[in-house]
C-alpha cells in the first residue's frame, strides 16, 4: 500500500478502535505518534507498537486543549519532521446524553449534551486544525475522521452522539472542499463509519456479564445481515487503504463498515 515511513497522528489511540487502526498501519511501516490524555494508556499503546517491531512516540495532550496539541505538533515535526496522515479517533458519549428506556428526551443533561458534542466535533476540529497546517504547507497528507451509523440514520437513545457525529460527517466533506480547493489535489478528506464494535463504552449496553447479548444487543444483531459484532482488526483495511496514495482520487466520502447494517431494511 506505500504506507512504509509515513507519519500518522492517531487522536484516541489508546483506545479500543483508535488502537487497532493504528496497529494496522504500524504493520505496514508507518511511524505511529499515539495521542490522549492518560498518559499511562498512551504509553502501553507506544510499547505494544515497539513490541511488534513498529515505531512509536507517545504525545500526551487533550483534542478539547489547543495549547496541548501545538506543543505535541511541535514534538513530533522535531522527531520526524512531518505529518503524513491524521486520524480523529478520539470521541465517546456520556450517559445523561443518553436517553434511557424508561426517560424521554425531556430528561436529557444539556451539560452532557454539550460535553459530547465538544469531544466529538470540536476534538476532531481542533487536532485538524492544528496538524493540518502541516500538511497544507507541504500540500499533502491523508485525514480521516470517525463518524458512526447513529450520524446516519435515527437510532434510539444515543441522541447527543448521533448529533455530534453528524457534524462530523458535514465537517469531512467541508473540509475536503476546503483542502482541494485551496491546497490543491494532494490532501485529502475522508471518514469511516463503523457499525456495532465491542468497546469500553457500549459493553453494558450489548453484553450481559455473562457474555450474551442484552435485548439491545439482540436488535443490533438482528439488523446487521451479518449477524454479529464488528471486530476492531477489521477496520484496518479500510482504513490502510483511505490513507494511503492508492486512493489518491477519494476525498469526502464517508465509508460504512458495518455488516451490512446501513443497507438493510430489516425486511
Amino acid at each position: 500500500m506505500r504506507l512504509k515511513d509515513k507519519v500518522a497522528i492517531i487522536t484516541g489511540g489508546n483506545g479500543v478502535l483508535g488502537g487497532a487502526i493504528a496497529m494496522g498501519l504500524a504493520a505496514q511501516g508507518v511511524k505511529i505518534a499515539i495521542l490522549g490524555r492518560t498518559a499511562h494508556k498512551v504509553e502501553t499503546r507506544v510499547a505494544q507498537i515497539e513490541q511488534s517491531a513498529g515505531q512509536s512516540i507517545a504525545l500526551i495532550a487533550d483534542v478539547l486543549d489547543q495549547e496541548s496539541l501545538e506543543r505535541a505538533n511541535e514534538t513530533i515535526l522535531k522527531k520526524w519532521g512531518k505529518i503524513d496522515i491524521l486520524i480523529n479517533a478520539a470521541g465517546g458519549n456520556l450517559k445523561g446524553a443518553t436517553i434511557a428506556d424508561t426517560d424521554n428526551f425531556f430528561d436529557l443533561s444539556f451539560e452532557d449534551f454539550d460535553k459530547v458534542t465538544q469531544l466529538n466535533l470540536k476534538g476532531t476540529l481542533l487536532p485538524t486544525f492544528v496538524f493540518g497546517k502541516s500538511m497544507a504547507k507541504q500540500r499533502k497528507g491523508s485525514i480521516l475522521n470517525i463518524s458512526s451509523m447513529s450520524a446516519q440514520q435515527a437510532i434510539t437513545r444515543i441522541v447527543g452522539y448521533s448529533a455530534s457525529k453528524a457534524g462530523v460527517d458535514n465537517f469531512t466533506k467541508w473540509l475536503s472542499v476546503e483542502m482541494a480547493l485551496k491546497f490543491g489535489e494532494g490532501i485529502r478528506v475522508n471518514a469511516i463509519a463503523p457499525g456495532f464494535f465491542i468497546g469500553e463504552q457500549n459493553r453494558a449496553l450489548l453484553l450481559n456479564e455473562d457474555g450474551s447479548l442484552t435485548e439491545r444487543g439482540k436488535t443490533i444483531v438482528a439488523q446487521t445481515p451479518m449477524k454479529r459484532f464488528g471486530k476492531p482488526e477489521e477496520l484496518q483495511g479500510v482504513v490502510n487503504w483511505l490513507v494511503s496514495d492508492q486512493a489518491s482520487f477519494v476525498t469526502g466520502v464517508i465509508i460504512p463498515i458495518d455488516g451490512g447494517f446501513s443497507a438493510f431494511s430489516g425486511v
